[in-house]
């Protein structure tokens, strides 16, 4: 017998309202009212500090004289330095970094904590320093990012 209460596949919900986002007066999607509100604020706010980069590298490049066709090509330096980074020391850097305020500890805690899997304090402070690994440190690191070493190599070398 069947249940008489089963939901159909096919359902509609006449409370729930999804508002247009537009960029420069065109539609580009649809979203909650909420979610649209902080995409639409975080757009702006990106678009405000690309018009500052722009006005402070023009800024630059006329105090040393050069010409403005330089602007652009200064603007797209200072964002690719900007850029987290995907492989390399930086990387894994950035991944113990996270990895310390995912366990909400303090720099000292944290440096105890990768001592107990043996990292000294020297060793990590030296990787944020953008030091080179060894390859005796892939170990301790995979364990305290909770990763495989082969996980941990192709961040490393930038494998994807």
């Amino acid at each position: 017998m069947a249940r008489i209460n089963q939901p159909l596949p096919w359902d509609i919900n006449p409370n729930g309202a999804y508002v247009p986002i537009l960029v420069e007066g065109k539609v580009v999607g649809f979203c909650r009212p909420d979610f649209a509100k902080r995409i639409v604020d975080t757009m702006n706010e990106s678009d405000k500090a690309r018009k500052a980069l722009k006005m402070a590298c023009y800024d630059l490049v006329a105090r040393s004289g050069g010409g403005s066709s330089e602007v652009d090509s200064l603007a797209e330096q200072y964002l690719a330095k900007a850029q987290r980074p995907k492989s390399g020391t930086g990387a894994i850097a950035l991944l113990l970094k996270d990895r310390q305020e995912e366990l909400d500890l303090t720099d000292d805690e944290f440096a105890k904590f990768c001592d107990t899997f043996r990292l000294s304090r020297d060793e990590l402070y030296a990787i944020y320093a953008g030091a080179d690994l060894d390859s005796n440190q892939l170990t301790p690191l995979a364990r305290i990012l909770g990763l495989s070493v082969d996980d941990l190599i192709d961040v490393w070398k930038g494998s994807d």
